[in-house]
């Protein structure tokens, strides 16, 4: 296992493959394993970092809350000490918002931005999703999610229930980004999720719409696209990181 310290994080990450660089972001509750159908297709063509964020996977939880701007920062600072500088970012779900602000804010340090089935403000949360789910099982979290932690956490089995009410608690009043501040993203952008995501389409339009360059793609899904359709998610990821389809002129 590779770990690096970053900011009092002990941060664990793994990388394979060979040539430009992408580091993918997992969504909220689970880690980096939740890329299986991902990262070995991307790393025929790239050298696929894959980082999990405090409290995460193998990552162990620091006191306090958790909020995205702090697992932006904690971002920014495995680009920086890790790739030493700027590399592709994949965010599906929470990871979406995180690498959405590391392009807001360090603009040098992202290359292209592929943003995966999140909503941005509550304007663009359908109702009655996940988070409405999540906070229901408070009490009693579905088992998988607790499987999943147990098996590679190194705070013990005991400490997910403050892991998940931690998380619940940030997915309640986060995130909360006025669209406008979109604009300051750079990096060209591809906007990606599923026609029955946990988002609204005309939400994932408005962001595309704020963004100087970026392009939207939806397909049939639900929140689990990259999962339910791994041919063609990773195909349009890594069309889109080697340049894109090109412009047609008339």
């Amino acid at each position: 296992m590779t770990y690096v310290d970053i900011a009092g994080v002990h941060t664990h990450y793994e990388v394979t493959g060979a040539g430009p660089r992408v580091v993918l972001l997992h969504g909220g509750i689970v880690g980096a394993d939740s890329w299986y159908a991902q990262r070995t297709d991307l790393a025929a063509a790239f050298t696929v970092y894959t980082p999990e964020r405090r409290g995460h996977g193998r990552t162990p939880d620091v006191a306090g809350e958790i909020t995205y701007q702090l697992m932006a920062q904690d971002t920014v600072g495995f680009l920086e000490t890790v790739l030493d500088g700027p590399a592709h970012l994949v965010g599906w779900s929470d990871g979406a918002v995180v690498g959405a602000l590391v392009a807001m804010q360090r603009p040098e340090l992202v290359s292209r931005l592929v943003l995966i089935g999140q909503y941005y403000n509550p304007d663009g949360r359908p109702e009655g999703g996940l988070v409405t789910k999540l906070a229901e099982w408070r009490d009693n979290p579905p088992a998988f999610l607790r499987d999943m932690y147990d098996k590679v956490s190194p705070d013990g089995p005991e400490h997910f229930p403050v892991f998940y009410n931690k998380m619940v608690d940030l997915f309640e009043r986060e995130p909360n980004i006025p669209l406008p501040e979109f604009a300051a993203i750079q990096a060209p952008t591809l906007v990606l999720q599923g026609d029955r995501d946990d988002v609204l389409v005309t939400h994932s339009s408005a962001v595309v719409a704020a963004i100087p360059d970026a392009r939207l793609a939806v397909l049939p899904g639900t929140h689990s696209l990259p999962l339910e359709s791994p041919a063609l998610v990773n195909r349009l990821i890594a069309d889109f990181l080697s340049g894109g389809p090109a412009e047609l002129t008339w």
